[in-house]
This record gives structure tokens, sequence and C-alpha cells, in this order.
């Protein structure tokens, strides 16, 4: 099964990338990175031809020679475009084998994948208010994140923070579960601060409240925090990973598979936590694509805590569509051959929009604040 093609599709701020082959199959992935988009799209339009005429049944063969084959690797860009093309190969294998991409990571590891919806609002009470929306839904597991304040100031984001997350679990109890996002806005220090006022509240964990690439911060907030971590979006590769799981300064691994090379690259790094105990709480692109492809990696590996899920906008449903189904706060799976997505590629080519640029926070003294 050879590859004949490969078409790249920006759609708003995602990216598809649809592989063809001369068995009349195509495979659908997703490489999406918001903000840099354009750089995405240009990398993957480098790696066509290098794809053209190979065996698309080589999936590792494959991700080895885009990672390796060249001097210059890893990062968010080639990550995610090669992300794109290894999602797609998954894809395609499952729909040639009538199987889908569950069956072929070895079958149900569990039956169904828990999933977590983000709650945001201004006020204590309207955070209340909005969760018990999501809890008579069906949704178990809520993620917070009341630290957004331009002009930011650490200090009074820290406070309020635990002023949302005390209301919020004083309302719905102990058994819901709580995820306190931080989007790595804080230092050390404050995280520790943080996390210290968050800990008599029970979060299921502390989302980025630091920056993700120097493990020994990590170390440092881990020395004076009592409460489980979590981090990984911003990493691309199982060797920065690495540092992070082997001296278990995190518990649970944020793993996007757009960002980090697909599905190949995700299930090493979940190998690598289960070393460890440690889970994953994978966290996706908004995307229909990116939910299936993570879907069928949590259902087949032993060590998935809960996966990001938000519904798709209702423009999306003209470009992809899909068989993941939501049931009581869980995806369930799909017994249809490959991810289960197919995209209309005339609403893809009509639905190009504009990527946009991330917010750009400055603190009072107008210095650069992490978004």
């Amino acid at each position: 099964m050879k590859i004949t093609d490969v078409r790249v599709y920006p759609v708003s701020c995602f990216v598809y990338v649809v592989i063809e082959t001369d068995a009349g199959l195509c495979g659908l992935g997703e490489a999406s990175l918001s903000g840099r988009r354009d750089a995405v799209v240009g990398a993957l339009q480098h790696l066509r031809p290098v794809l053209v005429g190979r065996d698309a049944t080589r999936i590792e063969h494959i991700w080895q020679d885009i990672f390796r084959g060249t001097f210059w690797r890893g990062g968010p860009v080639l990550q995610s475009a090669l992300a794109g093309v290894d999602i797609a190969l998954w894809d395609l294998n499952g729909k040639a084998l009538g199987a889908p991409v569950h069956r072929l990571l070895g079958g149900l590891a569990r039956d169904r994948v828990r999933a977590y919806r983000h709650c945001y609002a201004d006020t204590p009470a309207g955070l209340v208010e909005r969760a018990r929306g999501l809890l008579d839904e069906g949704w178990q597991v809520l993620r917070i994140s009341p630290v957004n304040d331009d002009g930011f100031d650490p200090g009074r984001a820290a406070r309020t923070g635990v002023e949302h997350m005390a209301a919020l679990r004083a309302a719905v109890g102990p058994d819901v579960e709580i995820i306190f996002e931080v989007h790595t806005r804080l230092t050390p220090a404050g995280a520790v601060e943080l996390c210290r006022g968050l800990a008599p509240h029970r979060p299921y964990f502390v989302e980025d409240p630091i920056r993700s690439e120097n493990p020994a911060s990590f170390a440092h907030l881990r020395a004076h925090a009592d409460v489980p971590l979590g981090t990984g979006e911003q990493l691309h590769t199982k060797w920065e990973y690495r540092e992070l799981v082997e001296r278990e300064l995190i518990d649970y691994l944020r793993v996007d598979l757009c960002h980090t090379g697909g599905i190949t690259e995700a299930r090493k790094i979940a190998a690598l936590a289960e070393v460890h105990y440690q889970e994953l709480a994978t966290h996706y692109t908004s995307s229909p694509v990116s939910t299936a492809a993570m879907l069928h990696l949590n259902l087949g590996i032993p060590n998935c805590a809960v996966q990001e899920h938000a519904p798709p906008d209702p423009w999306m449903e003209e470009v992809i569509s899909t068989q993941v189904r939501v049931e009581d706060g869980h995806l369930l799976p799909t017994e249809v051959p490959g991810l289960g997505v197919e995209i209309d590629e005339l609403a893809a080519a009509a639905h190009v929009g504009d990527d946009g640029e991330p917010p750009h926070l400055r603190r009072a003294d107008g210095s650069v604040q992490d978004w």
C-alpha cells in the first residue's frame, strides 16, 4: 500500500492531513498547533516528497525516518507535522485491516474513557452555577482556571484561585474531581503559595503551575507543595518527559498527540510513565480528529486517568464527521475501522479562515507574562 499523495488542509486554527494510497484508501490525521498553523503547513509541504511512494504500512519506520532522517528534529512545529502524518497512517492502516485503531494498539484496556469539561467564570458564585450545569449533564471531572488576569499579579491570582476552588469544592462535595489549571503563569515561589492554599480543597491535580521546560523547578515545587502535579502539553518527545517521569516530579502527563509526534510517540511516553505508576491526562486541540485519536490511545493503554473534551463548534460538523459518543461523562469506543472520523475536503477548503495570534499578556509593570 503505497502513499500517492499528501494533502494538507488548514481550517481555522486546525491543520488536517489526508494521506492517499494506491489501494484507494485515505487516512486522516491532525497536526494542529494553534497560533502557529502556517508554520506547520510549511513543514508538511516539505515532507510531502519524502512520503510519496513510501509503504504506508510501515508506521514506525516512517516515524523514525521523519524524526531522525534530518539533523534538525523535535520542537512543536516539526513534531506537530509528524503527528499529522502519524495519526493519518494509523487511521489508514485501521481502514485497510477493517479494525478500529484501538485494536491495532492491543485491544481495549478499558471499556470507556473518563473525560473532563472546562468550567470558567469570573466569580466563585458564577463558577458554582456553571459547574452545577455540567454535573447535571453527567460530567464528574471539571477543570477550572481562575487565574486569568490582565496586568497579571501573581499574589492576587493565587489568592483569587484559592477562593474559587474553596467555593466550588464546598458546593460540589468531595466526590467531584477538580483540576486546577495555572497555564504556566507562576514562578516556583508563587506556585508553592498557590498549591499550599489549594491542598485542603483536594484538587485532582494542579496543571502547569510553572513553565514545563525545567525539571529542577518541578523538584523545588514537589519538595514544598503537597498536591498532585500535571504538565506536558508543551513537551514534544519522550526525551523531554524523561526526567520529569524518572524523578517522579509529576503525577499526570498532559500529552497532546498533535504536538508529540502522534500515536506512535504518545504510547511510548505512556509506557515510560507506567514504569513509575503515573497516568496520562491527555490534552487536546478542540477538534474531533484529535479527540478520536486520543480516545483510541486511551482505550489501548493501561494508565489513562482522564481525557480533555469539549463539544466542537457547530461549524466543525460541516468539515469533520465523527463516530465518538459521549455517555455519563465518558467517551465510548467505536468499532468503525480506523479512527472513526472523516473529512469533507471541499468543506475544509472553504473554511480556511484565520489562525489568529494568541494573547500577549503583560504584568502591571509592562513585562511579558506567559499566556
